[in-house]
């Protein structure tokens, strides 16, 4: 079977499939991509690369449509060079984030598979979720023209993927019958508890051997979207009530989703100014390879995840499955996966002090919690388990295929 993939940023979301395909060497698995510093054994990458651009005069509304239309323009360039060196897909697979908007244009009689992540709202989710961010008339035009390239790749695939069900439900009713709920899966075999491991990592300088009380906070980014601000507010409290406690923050201090602080200031600056906080018993590790992101939740305490309502993190999976007790905002996505006093603690998002309030609590029963833990990692077994859905994923592309292998 020939199989295209298209992502910026390889390997994305295909993770887990790509190896799976590539393993059979009657397979020719393509990968369109901008990143060029990652390869896999078996898939051959085929990178574009955009040249700055000045969108000054830009209208500011389309400016995200322009940049979608640029990458979708970049990849169908590649795409026509491998048509025409003999490359024709069985079957195409694209995350629609303007990769996939011209495909059906150089391979009509593929079919075009689109992971759907997203699809903006000003009403009802992340735009007005913060009740400081009102949302005019301007901004709910800006939000429905962000939606453009993504109401093309509605009409034009044959099939589509979405990783949660409260994330299909932002799609237009007209489209949800198109777009199968299918999470990517999480490695359980990896993702897996490690009781009474040491949290010892020399090679970023951190020694919490002897610590008892760890509490975790898990991000790509340090924003307000994932709660960093009410997480640090938490923070300043908890290590005050709490003289044996440490704090392990990992994610890069960037915005990834939002808007960024004016002045090149980031929010872990901001919040390091705003809080009095003890910096010997608080731990950044930035962005840190993923077997030492491992050892990190085996040893939490209790781990907190924040999120406005919005495409839900892998992480909170990984750390359930992990086996973490998990303290999360009860907010729309989380609540799909987490039951309060289940397999997981539920906080009101935007009050630091009743996060603070169930860490204590949390950390001071930790034998009652051992059921929670339990529950949270039978949770991702049973429903989210990359066993399950790799092989649903690969029957989906497949008879996508025409049933080719």
């Amino acid at each position: 079977m020939r199989i295209l993939f298209l992502h910026r940023n390889f390997p994305g979301q295909f993770l887990h499939l790509l190896p799976f395909f590539a393993k059979d060497p009657g397979n020719q698995v393509v990968f369109i991509t901008e990143r060029k510093d990652r390869s896999l054994p078996g898939i051959t990458k085929a990178v574009y690369e955009l040249k700055p651009r000045d969108q000054s005069h830009t209208h500011r509304y389309i400016r995200g449509y322009e940049d979608s239309i640029l990458h979708g323009q970049a990849a169908a360039k590649v795409g026509l060079d491998l048509k025409a060196k003999g490359f024709v897909p069985d079957v195409i697979y694209g995350h629609t984030w303007g990769q996939t908007l011209f495909m059906k244009d150089i391979f009509p009689d593929t079919p075009l598979v689109g992971y759907f992540e997203w699809f903006y709202r000003a009403h009802g989710s992340d735009v007005d979720f913060d009740p400081a961010n009102q949302v005019n008339t301007d901004k709910e035009a800006r939000v429905r023209i962000k939606n453009s390239n993504i109401l093309v790749d509605l009409y034009t695939c044959d099939k589509g993927i979405c990783p949660t069900q409260w994330q299909l439900e932002q799609f237009p009713p007209e489209f949800r019958h198109k777009i199968e709920v299918m999470h990517d899966g999480i490695n359980t075999d990896y993702f897996k508890p490690d009781h009474g491991s040491k949290l010892v990592l020399p090679q970023i300088g951190l020694d919490l051997s002897s610590a008892r009380e760890i509490v975790t906070y898990v991000s790509r980014g340090l924003e307000p979207y994932r709660g960093f601000p009410q997480f640090m507010a938490a923070v300043a409290m908890i290590l005050e009530q709490r003289p044996e406690c440490h704090i392990v923050v990992v994610g890069d201090d960037k915005v990834y989703y939002g808007s960024q602080l004016p002045a090149g200031k980031t929010y872990k600056q901001l919040e390091l100014e705003k809080h009095s906080l003890d910096l010997n018993r608080i731990h950044f590790t930035g962005y840190i390879p993923y077997d030492y992101y491992l050892k990190i939740i085996q040893a939490s305490s209790a781990h907190v995840y924040l999120t406005y309502p919005f495409v839900l993190s892998w992480s909170l999976m990984e750390a359930m499955s992990t086996g973490c007790l998990v303290l999360a905002s009860d907010t729309a996505p989380v609540r799909e996966l987490i039951k309060d006093g289940y397999n997981g603690i539920l906080v009101d998002f935007f009050s630091p002090s009743q996060i603070a309030d169930k860490v204590n609590d949390a950390l001071d029963h930790q034998n009652d919690m051992r059921e929670l833990r339990r529950n949270a990692r039978q949770t991702i077994i049973d429903g989210y388990n990359l066993k399950d859905l790799l092989p649903r994923q690969v029957r989906l592309l497949r008879g996508m295929a025409g049933g080719k292998n």
